[in-house]
């Protein structure tokens, strides 16, 4: 009797979902929910609506692999830099500087790379690095966009600027913070972020299908390309991107940055939830437990803020997360339509995956997240 109100409760989500494709909010969406109950664990699969629209139509799978976007800053750069703390490569509270030296310029020599994790450095959250790049290359008849050289000017573009605040005093969203910690991740490990998460992360965890695309001359192999979400019709690369990044700037770079640049499937996304869950709850040592603890603990940075470190945690009254995660949550949404929660306490996770930009007839602001996530934990707690 249970079981039978909970798939009803969960046949919901289903319906709400091929209402957001109908209403054109998105063409498709791929959401896995996870969560033990009275001895045994709740799942639930939804696969919906299509993952190209053109130039073909490909239906969703769940083995479909998205651009996940800013979750790239999470599985990503977070994670590394949680792996090289627990070597002693670094502290959280070491100056940007001692790694990226550049970065002292300009009144910047005291930022931590705890402030770049809570985004309370003081950088501007974003710059168009791709348009000053492209105004370069349409003037002198260079070429810029995926170089290397394009990858290392944005970087030190960023070491050299100066602060919009003091650090430490506003916490403010941004991708700048993120481009340079990866940088520091390759500065410390001596390795392409690209190449040290596949073989520390993604390799360990099992995880088959997540890695970064860098841009080449020839695109994503068409048999890998075919199982990608497509993304926008982008404006400045006179394309529908399919099987490359959608981040203007982490294409400038070529492909792998730490703010953006990573694609995966829901399952492996998943996997790395459990294995974040199993690790907290002493199940695992896939990953560094204390560290862990460490970075998903709210740093009050500024009083006030929710971020802990690389991770967001659910905002009272206001979260994408939904109502009913708990403090103890640690979460990320991606741009392209995709997110990440998972809950400590009560052990839900709830991945969702969407090409939200692909095609669709209108803007929208995409408050679907919260809504999945209520529909799944009520579900799951009937």
């Amino acid at each position: 009797m249970r079981h039978a109100l909970i798939e009803r409760k969960l046949g919901k989500v289903d319906r709400v979902l091929d209402k957001a494709i109908d209403s054109a909010e998105m063409p498709g969406a791929v959401v896995l929910a996870r969560m033990p109950r009275e001895g045994e664990i709740l799942e639930h699969v939804s696969v919906r609506g299509v993952a190209v629209t053109r130039p073909e139509r490909i239906p969703m799978a769940r083995s479909t692999i998205f651009d996940l976007a800013s979750l790239t800053k999470v599985m990503a750069t977070t994670t590394s830099l949680m792996l090289l703390a627990e070597r002693g490569a670094l502290s959280i509270d070491d100056p940007v500087a001692r790694f990226l030296p550049s970065f002292a310029e300009r009144d910047k020599a005291e930022v931590t790379l705890r402030h770049l994790l809570t985004h309370s450095a003081g950088l501007k959250p974003w710059r168009g690095y791709h348009e000053t790049l492209l105004e370069r290359e349409r003037k002198k008849g260079e070429h810029w966009i995926g170089t290397p050289e394009a990858r290392e000017w944005i970087i030190d573009s960023i070491c050299r600027s100066a602060l919009v605040h003091e650090p430490g005093t506003a916490s403010v969203y941004g991708d700048l913070d993120f481009i340079a910690l990866g940088a520091v991740v390759e500065a410390v490990s001596g390795m392409g972020l690209d190449a040290f998460c596949q073989t520390q992360i993604f390799e360990p965890l099992g995880m088959k299908d997540t890695f970064f695309l860098p841009l080449g001359e020839d695109g994503a192999p068409e048999d890998l390309k075919r199982r990608i979400a497509a993304t926008e019709n982008c404006p400045w690369r006179q394309r529908i991107l399919w099987g490359e990044v959608h981040d203007p700037n982490a294409s400038t770079m070529g492909g792998v940055a730490g703010h953006a640049g990573l694609f995966g499937s829901a399952d492996d996304v998943m996997r790395f939830a459990q294995v974040l869950v199993d690790v907290w709850h002493g199940r695992s040592d896939l990953l560094p437990k204390a560290q862990l603890r460490a970075f998903a603990t709210r740093q009050d940075l500024p009083a006030g803020s929710d971020w802990a470190l690389g991770w967001d945690t659910p905002t009272e009254g206001g979260s994408s997360s939904g109502k009913y995660f708990s403090r103890n949550s640690i979460g990320h949404l991606g741009f392209t339509g995709t997110s990440l929660w998972l809950d400590f306490d009560s052990e839900a996770i709830v991945v969702m995956l969407t090409n939200r930009v692909h095609l669709v007839a209108k803007k929208s602001k995409f408050t679907l997240r919260a809504q999945i996530h209520d529909l799944v934990r009520e579900a799951f707690d009937a």
